[in-house]
């Protein structure tokens, strides 16, 4: 019993970290990126310490209340397309084999999760500034924004890696309970 107990503590103080987050993304708008990006590795803490489904659990609970309580609906649509899954799923891309798989996996991934935010933001939530916007980088600005955001998703894909390592090397023999 004392397990199923620890897993609802843990779940619910990240869930409200997380939240936390999502709300700091309405506060400080310049973070609506970061934030989102922060309350992942959180999601990814669940998965280290618990499993990964209660880390699903987490990751839908989180979505659904920041989707409803926060302020920043497209923080909370970035956290829900790509930042709250992505460190779950990543624990499973990694695994395969060769490296050269695992990158066009992970490149699969973001890019599907990217092109799906794009549309849920113009053709459903109907946000055609975006569209205008792109293009005032010239003819190909859909192109470049997408190449870009490749770019940044490499920097944040090692940026887990070392946090990762980093979790389970330094701060989780800490937090171990003595048995």
């Amino acid at each position: 019993m004392r397990d199923i107990s620890y897993r609802v503590a843990l779940g619910g103080i990240v869930s409200a970290l997380c939240l936390v987050t999502m709300f700091l993304a309405g506060i400080l708008p310049a973070l609506y990126l970061l934030l989102p990006a922060i309350a992942g590795i959180l999601i990814m803490m669940i998965a280290i310490e618990v499993s990964n489904s209660w880390a699903v659990l987490t990751y839908i609970s989180v979505s659904l209340l920041s989707m409803i309580i926060t302020f920043d609906k497209e923080a909370a649509l970035i956290f829900i397309m790509f930042f709250g899954h992505y460190p779950i799923l990543r624990r499973y891309i990694v695994k395969l084999k060769p490296k050269l798989v695992c990158w066009i996996a992970k490149f699969a991934v973001f890019n599907s999760c990217v092109l799906g935010y794009f549309f849920v933001t113009v053709y459903i939530f109907g946000l055609k500034q975006m569209v205008d916007e792109m293009h005032e980088y010239g003819k190909y600005g859909e192109f470049f924004i997408l190449g870009l955001c490749n770019v940044l998703f490499i920097i944040y894909d090692i940026d887990l890696d070392l946090i990762y390592n980093t979790y389970i090397k330094r701060l989780a023999p800490k937090f171990k309970r003595k048995r």
